[in-house]
């Protein structure tokens, strides 16, 4: 008997067990006597670089793979919903609500049933029909059946469908919007075990952030593999690392996993160090009286000590710094890029109207919010390869470099990783060009596989890098951290941080973009609206004028503008200076772009045969080049000294 008020300890029978096991790949061990537990209602963070098995352990546990040892036992009841990449792939003319449906398939089954038995009723009426009738309609209420429509619809249109899009075909979609349609059909299933690889590869920030809200509340258990620390810290409870073919659980979040590995680590390092330490001390004391009898006793006990240790690992670092400065020669003008009255639109769909925006030299720009805004069509015009309505006008001496993911598929698949970052046209030698591989986790080993060998993360890696090599001052980055892990994430924050130049980046990774921003841009009512501060300090914009009512509020005003504001005749000055400098800025821009003109006439002049084999006359077209260089060397150094001015005035 119980008595009254006695505390009771509640138990958590597991949903998945995954019991040691063993998984070979070609005879390299993926896990070797690995085990976790699944709990109901856990919210589990699966993580670990690229290759060390996080979607072999779904796929495990899933029932897809046979395993070399070891068993994954499951409770009686667990029902396990998987979303992967595999997904991309399935088509139907079906409608995408239709498809979502499916998730209640009894309760579609027996409205089926329902209507065919109404149709047979409007021309034979039987009491045994209406019998069946009444018996199908109460099992679809107790299925919920007559709200299965409206839930379905609102996972739909929460991962960024609108309504008009719920009776399209889901043939029409892309892929990654596919994907959406086999995340809303599994979410409304609600099994047991959900699992989810790289759910937010193919979502936008709203999307995302209505996934977590539905995650965070979700009755069941979740296992979710994601490079996106912000999601994993919004959604789980639990986190769990793919390490050393071993299964590590971390009672936390991302950001507790962190804190708690370091600590863990600093534990592990120091014993594994005292350790070291008396086996050094016992190995002197045997190598220095193994050969006296009197001592043999004290010898061979030292021995066994040692044979009976239990050995502390030493601590695998596997972060990574990048100490390699991604530079360019040629610094860009002043105004990188200019869109002036820019318009564009796809058939009766319009994108931007009579819209404006500037980018200036040193600017590091997140161009974020929901898909179909039109952000990468704006980086495209941006790169001058979409054609456009309005004003694009490109600065001087502005040198371009564009990634996105097609950058995969211009890959050379024959050549090795280090002949292609020799072909991409830097001409760094290649001991530099083999310590840019090295930054982006390429072993010297690695750096002669071929591409076509490699994953589609270490695709990324390759493009990244050829991309940062390229020489460029304005770099255009269309969703980079897709398909990459923590680490080469990490080097790719560092290097955009060391970078001196301009960029724009589209992306829908929050820690990503609040590392490297100093700008927000966003397209709201067919304009681009700028934000002029980080990621972090706009969300806190964002959401304070969204609860005060007032969305469309302009962007706060920079400390430089309330000081002008405040001072109208030191701002009139100001003003006039600025004028005069961006003038001059201007003229010597032409001028130098007129020059440069000139030198490459003269370059070309001096190659031709009649010119260098007539000595007289190839004097005088060098006496030419001469003074356009020394005109050059001149302008240069005084646009120099107009830029810095504008940079301390402006």
């Amino acid at each position: 008997m119980i008595a009254l008020n006695q505390p009771t300890t509640r138990i958590f029978a597991a949903v998945i067990s995954v019991n040691n096991i063993s998984y070979f790949i070609g005879g390299r061990p993926l896990y070797e006597n690995a085990s976790m537990f699944v709990r109901p209602n856990d919210k589990i963070g699966l993580i670990g670089l690229n290759g060390r098995g996080k979607s072999t352990l779904l796929k495990i546990i899933n029932g897809e793979l046979t395993l070399d040892g070891g068993s994954v036992s499951k409770s009686k009841d667990c029902t396990i919903g998987f979303l992967n990449q595999d997904l991309l792939s399935y088509q139907t003319d079906d409608a995408i609500l239709t498809v979502a449906m499916e998730a209640f398939k009894v309760a579609v089954d027996t409205q089926r049933q329902i209507e065919k038995i109404l149709h047979k009723l409007e021309t034979e009426y039987e009491d045994s029909l209406v019998d069946k009738l009444t018996r199908l309609q109460e099992k679809f209420e107790q299925l919920d059946g007559y709200t299965m429509q409206a839930k379905a619809e609102e996972v739909l249109e929460g991962i960024g469908f609108s309504t008009q899009d719920l009776h399209r075909p889901l043939r029409e979609f892309s892929g990654g919007w596919r994907m959406r349609v086999m995340l809303a059909k599994l979410l409304l299933e609600k099994p047991a075990l959900l699992m989810l690889d790289e759910p937010t590869n193919h979502l936008d920030l709203p999307s995302i952030e209505w996934v977590e809200n539905y995650l965070r509340n979700y009755d069941g258990a979740v296992m979710i593999v994601s490079h996106d620390r912000t999601f994993l810290d919004n959604v789980v409870t639990k986190t769990v690392e793919v390490t050393q073919q071993q299964l590590v659980t971390y009672e936390g979040n991302y950001s507790f996993y962190l804190r708690e590995k370091e600590l863990r680590e600093t534990i592990q390092q120091n014993a594994y160090e005292n350790q070291q330490a008396k086996i050094r001390q016992a190995e002197r004391f045997i190598e220095r009286f193994k050969a006296k009898a009197s001592k043999a006793r004290q010898v061979q006990s030292r021995i066994k000590a040692i044979d009976r240790m239990d050995l502390i690992e030493e601590v695998v670092d596997d972060s990574a710094t990048v100490n390699f400065k991604f530079k360019f020669n040629q610094p860009s003008g002043r105004h990188v890029v200019t869109l002036k009255d820019l318009s564009k639109a796809y058939g009766d769909l319009q994108i931007l109207q009579h819209t404006n925006a500037s980018i200036e030299r040193g600017d590091k720009i997140a161009l974020i919010g929901a898909n179909g805004r039109g952000k990468s069509t704006l980086l495209r015009i941006l790169s001058g390869t979409e054609p456009v309505d309005g004003e694009r006008t490109i600065g001087y001496n502005v040198i371009q470099g564009f990634y996105a993911q097609h950058q995969l598929e211009a890959l050379h698949v024959e050549n090795e990783i280090l002949e292609e970052l020799k072909q991409a046209g830097s001409g760094k030698p290649e001991q530099e060009l083999r310590g840019i591989l090295g930054c982006f986790l390429f072993s010297d080993e690695d750096q002669f596989k071929k591409i076509k060998v490699l994953s589609g993360g270490e695709k990324s890696r390759v493009a990244l890098a050829k991309t940062l090599i390229s020489e460029a001052n304005f770099l255009l980055l269309d969703e980079p951290t897709n398909h990459l892990d923590f680490i080469s994430e990490n080097i790719l924050i560092q290097a955009l941080q060391q970078y001196q130049g301009t960029f724009v980046v589209v992306s829908h990774n929050r820690h990503f973009i609040s590392q490297i921003a100093n700008k927000i841009w966003y397209i709201e009512n067919k304009q681009i609206k700028e934000y002029p501060g980080t990621y972090d300090e706009y969300e806190y914009w964002h959401k304070k004028n969204i609860l005060n009512g007032t969305p469309d509020a302009p962007p706060p005003k920079k400390k430089e503008e309330k000081k002008a504001e405040a001072a109208p005749s030191e701002k009139q000055e100001n003003d006039r200076k600025l004028k005069a400098l961006r003038q001059e800025l201007k003229t010597l821009e032409e001028n130098l772009s007129s020059f440069e003109s000139q030198k490459k006439s003269l370059e070309d002049e001096m190659a031709k045969p009649e010119v260098y084999s007539n000595f007289n006359k190839l004097t005088e077209v060098q006496a030419r080049f001469t003074t356009v260089a020394d005109q050059i060397k001149k302008v240069t150094e005084r646009w120099e000294e107009v830029a810095l001015q504008l940079d301390e005035l402006e």
